[in-house]
């Protein structure tokens, strides 16, 4: 199946606005919920879906007590999370404190099938 683009219209960096080009840009007119995903698994499988909600909570719960840690978390082929930050420079080591943080973010990076996805995307613009 093909993404849909469409075309937007966006001012280039640096130029105040007064530069425009045209870009491509995905078209994501829906979501898939946890519901949708819940009731899909379970067409597949014989897990019930009060078990899958149950594993994807625990999975999350999880998933915070080792990013709270400081570890990478892997999630097999699905791919892993892990924490970057932002933070102050300063002159000396010494000035570096945990007040330095201004900023946090999760990464994703995704496991092997999404990559290959990603890798052979095709595309129709409407």
């Amino acid at each position: 199946m093909a993404i849909q683009i469409k075309v937007v219209e966006r001012p280039l960096p640096r130029t105040g606005g007064n530069v425009r080009k045209f870009y491509a840009s995905p078209v994501q007119d829906s979501e898939v919920t946890l519901d949708i995903l819940t009731k899909a698994i379970e067409k597949t499988s014989t897990v019930s879906g009060i078990d899958i909600r149950a594993v994807i909570y625990a999975m999350l719960r999880e998933a915070v007590a080792g990013l709270e840690d400081g570890k990478i978390v892997r999630f097999g082929e699905f791919g892993s999370l892990r924490i970057t930050l932002h933070s102050e420079g300063k002159d000396t080591p010494d000035e570096i404190t945990p007040a330095s943080v201004k900023k946090t973010k999760i990464l994703f990076s995704p496991g092997k099938e999404l990559k290959e996805m990603q890798r052979n995307a095709k595309f129709v613009k409407i």
